[in-house]
């Protein structure tokens, strides 16, 4: 009679009890993720200083807002600025420079300079010399009037020589805007 407890039956027994581990443990539902917590990160309220034009398209309006961010860094303080212009001027005597639902302009920054992505929406605005001027001065108005050097203005991403009737291969800076 052969021996039971063989070297060969032995490791079969070993390699089949593995296998029935590793099958049980392969058929065993995952264990459920723990969701991770939501942190919602706090808004707080900053008032930015944001330009329109009067009624007749002559003279810059500043208006006074108040912006909710969640930090206070220059790009955020900014693009929230653009956004409160886009919506239009609260007061009245001042007028919104662009249709109601148009885009903001998207911003970022480097250094002391700005750069403004205008949708291409803004090209086709037709507003005549003095209201695609005015157009641009109140964007770097507001953009410029706590800190920086100029605002470049790009459509959709794009270097263009012209906005309009307006040359916009250099920098707009205070002193191109002056009131």
């Amino acid at each position: 009679m052969r021996r039971l407890f063989s070297l060969f039956n032995v490791v079969t027994a070993a390699l089949l009890a593995a296998a029935a581990y590793a099958y049980q443990e392969v058929q065993r539902p995952p264990a459920t993720p723990t969701p991770p917590k939501l942190e919602l990160e706090e808004r707080h309220d900053v008032k930015v200083k944001v330009y329109f034009t009067d009624t007749q398209v002559q003279s810059l309006k500043p208006e006074t807002r108040t912006v909710q961010v969640t930090e206070e860094n220059p790009t955020t303080l900014g693009q929230a600025a653009l956004n409160v212009w886009a919506s239009g001027p609260s007061a009245s005597g001042a007028l919104r420079l662009v249709p109601e639902g148009t885009a903001a302009p998207k911003l970022w920054i480097r250094g002391q300079h700005y750069y403004v992505n205008l949708p291409a929406a803004y090209q086709k605005l037709r507003y005549g010399t003095s209201g695609e001027r005015m157009l641009l001065c109140t964007l770097t108005r507001t953009l410029l009037d706590t800190r920086g050097q100029d605002v470049t203005f790009l459509v959709e991403g794009q270097n263009v020589d012209t906005l309009g009737h307006l040359d916009v291969r250099e920098p707009y800076t205070r002193q191109d805007c002056a009131d």
